[in-house]
């Protein structure tokens, strides 16, 4: 970035400001609004907000998917499930794109149902039925709430997240979610007949190619959407092929408010709500992370208050879900790998990603169109994006100084030990069901491995480097705003 400001946000705000507010401009090159605050025009705005809903989708539905049949729901039941899903990841994402107060990261930070809770919440409330999504519920706002007291003090961790922990975390994401793809690009579903079948993988093949195509042959805004046009594409060629499923269309229905607390009152369980809490810590770790490696690959690097104002909006988020019948909330790293690859910084277009989710939750006939996308089309695409966040990741730890000290060694241990849920899911089999909360997430073990051997290497027993590196600088020295 050149030495002077060429964004509104790079100006030094007053101490009681609020930095996502700019201050007036003081020059020509101030007048112009930095990428992540510019709104597009509407059709531009629309179809790339589209492109990150379809990116997300399969991740926002799957975890009713799951839950429904385990606590004992109908299918009727486990659909109103993934509606109601889709309509709280809608207000969720505008509450961190938009925001209030000190509320929102005000990042293009797309928020949808988290996948750490599914195996606490199926064993909370397996063939409970409705008793059961009682429960869950009520856990859930306890551990909202509580995230949301938490976001003042959880935030100051980004102290603690130089380049060689944010790009080890980075690549980490990216490196997790790649068997998501491979899972779609088989079928998703390993108990079907079909799964790993030549004519899934080959779709996911041919998606991948005609993705790869277009962002070559594309120029201009058809080139920032070339994710979206081959999900179209892709789903197309799937429908002579006979992968395509139309039943959701047929069996959907035109409108369907999530009606407050249609499974009942919540209900507060000790047991449960210590263990939704955990998975809570899990997701603010996640989403610090998340929003230090979104900062850094749109130019604006997350400090305190941005952390604190996005960990706010999750845990909100997270506890208003449940009065639509939702659930926790946390970051899609998915849709990350979509703004690093289109190069689209505008959190307003997020915002735009954020009301279809809400139309889709309202307009269940709506939603069924957006799951026509068989998933082994949407596994194609999948690569391409989450091989995007690896890379991201890669190219900040080119930046990392791994010839200093032990920062080689630190990032060596903590890949790793993230990798070992993906290499080797059983690894962990013998340990108690609360602590694979934390350790099945490659992300939040590498994370914390991060994080403790950079205080061990770099910190304890040390004096102050007398002339620091410049890039070893932490991503809330180095965020060009006031201090807090």
């Amino acid at each position: 970035m050149a030495a002077t400001p060429r964004f509104r946000n790079d100006a030094v705000a007053a101490p009681d400001a609020d930095p996502h507010l700019d201050p007036a401009p003081d020059s020509a090159s101030a007048d112009r609004k930095h990428p992540v605050d510019e709104t597009l025009p509407p059709l531009r705005m629309f179809t790339s907000g589209l492109q990150h809903v379809a990116a997300m989708y399969a991740g926002v539905v799957a975890p009713p998917m799951i839950l429904g049949p385990a606590v004992g729901l109908t299918p009727k039941e486990t659909a109103f499930l993934m509606g109601a899903s889709l309509f709280t990841a809608g207000l969720a994402t505008l509450l961190q794109t938009l925001g209030f107060w000190r509320i929102g990261a005000r990042l293009p930070f797309v928020n949808g149902v988290s996948f750490a809770g599914v195996t606490p919440m199926v064993a909370i409330g397996k063939d409970r039925g409705h008793d059961g999504i009682a429960v869950i519920f009520g856990a859930i706002i306890v551990a909202g709430l509580l995230g949301f007291l938490l976001a003042p003090y959880f935030c100051k961790l980004v102290r603690f997240f130089p380049p060689v922990v944010t790009g080890t975390v980075i690549t980490l994401i990216g490196v997790s979610l790649l068997p998501v793809a491979f899972n779609w690009s088989q079928g998703g579903n390993a108990a079907a007949d079909d799964y790993g079948s030549t004519t899934n993988i080959t779709m996911a093949a041919v998606t991948l190619v005609i993705v790869l195509a277009l962002r070559k042959l594309l120029r201009g805004f058809l080139q920032q959407i070339a994710i979206l046009l081959g999900l179209v594409v892709g789903t197309l060629i799937a429908i002579p092929v006979g992968i395509t499923d139309f039943g959701a269309i047929k069996g959907a229905d035109l409108v369907g408010f999530p009606t407050p607390f249609h499974f009942g009152a919540p209900q507060f369980e000790a047991a449960a709500i210590v263990s939704m809490c955990i998975v809570m810590l899990v997701c603010m770790t996640e989403s610090t992370a998340d929003m230090l490696a979104l900062g850094r690959i749109v130019d604006r690097p997350a400090d305190e208050r941005t952390i604190e104002g996005g960990l706010r909006a999750d845990t909100l988020g997270s506890a208003i879900s449940p009065l639509f019948n939702g659930f926790m909330c946390s970051a899609f790293a998915q849709n990350i790998g979509l703004v690093a690859m289109t190069k689209v910084r505008s959190r307003f277009v997020v915002a735009a990603g954020g009301g279809i989710l809400i139309v889709l939750g309202l307009v269940p006939v709506a939603a069924s169109v957006i799951a026509l996308v068989p998933l082994p089309v949407l596994g194609g695409a999948g690569i391409v994006l989450f091989g995007s966040v690896a890379a991201s990741g890669i190219q900040t730890l080119a930046t990392a100084a791994l010839e200093k000290g032990e920062n080689a060694l630190i990032v060596a241990a903590a890949v790793g030990i993230g990798l070992i849920p993906i290499a080797a899911p059983d690894f962990y089999h013998a340990f108690p069901k609360d602590a694979l909360v934390v350790l099945d997430s490659g992300i939040s073990t590498g994370c914390v491995v991060a994080i403790v051997l950079n205080l061990a290497f770099n910190h304890l027993g040390r004096k102050p480097d007398p002339d620091p590196l410049p890039q070893e600088q932490s991503p809330a020295a180095a965020a060009p705003v006031a201090a807090h």
